[in-house]
């Protein structure tokens, strides 16, 4: 279903995004054990290079909030609550694990991850801050809750493949990449998210396309 907005843009009502550059076609339906909450700040929430909602997208078991400073009411239901309350079935409470290095400038001890809580994927919950390094420093430092949380740092990070945005540091990925790298390292499946790896890949080959093409909303 496409929408029309205010400049008379035709927008794709899934992806959100001009249908000149939808990237609907990416989409690729993956399972997951670990449910994931994608906090988006604010500047991520329209860019055409951004890979939160691709991700969000793809993964059944996600939510995907944007903001920059959550009250913490609403930061505590997206750690804690279900995803969809059921009267029903029994809901059975998430380890809410924070994607995030160990090291940072904030200088305060985080909550040790125990290897035990990694032992049922399926009572985990990935917490994913979308923004630039920058951006997501400030999101930590705004939000408590979130220093509260114990971290998931990744391991062997291989070169980004995300050619759109030039990384800053070494070892940057995107927000898919790194989610993917992160849900790789708590299944202890290497191949469970290839083909929505390589679905992002052909993402990129669309937006480099379309950056050289000129097209409008590409870039």
């Amino acid at each position: 279903m496409m929408l029309a907005n205010p400049a008379k843009r035709i927008i794709c009502a899934q992806c959100l995004r001009p249908q000149s550059v939808c990237i609907c076609r990416w989409i690729t339906p993956t399972a997951h054990a670990v449910e994931v909450v994608v906090l988006q700040h604010p500047l991520e929430q329209h860019s055409a290079k951004g890979t939160a909602q691709l991700l969000h997208l793809s993964l059944q078991h996600s939510r995907m909030v944007t903001g920059e400073v959550f009250a913490e009411r609403e930061l505590r239901a997206l750690l804690c609550d279900p995803f969809e309350p059921s009267v029903a079935t029994p809901y059975e409470s998430k380890h809410a694990i924070l994607l995030y290095p160990q090291s940072t400038d904030d200088h305060a001890a985080t909550p040790f991850l125990a290897s035990e809580i990694l032992r049922d994927p399926s009572r985990l919950r990935l917490i994913v801050l979308d923004g630039t390094w920058r951006k997501s420093r400030k999101m930590l430092h705004l939000n408590p809750l979130l220093q509260q949380l114990p971290r998931l740092s990744l391991h062997d990070v291989p070169p980004s493949r995300y050619l759109i945005r030039k990384a800053h540091l070494a070892n940057q990925l995107s927000t898919l990449e790194a989610t993917c790298l992160a849900l790789t390292q708590l299944a202890g499946n290497a191949t469970l998210f290839q083909p929505l790896l390589k679905a992002f890949d052909g993402f990129i080959a669309q937006q480099l396309a379309q950056r050289d093409a000129g097209v409008a909303g590409a870039a």
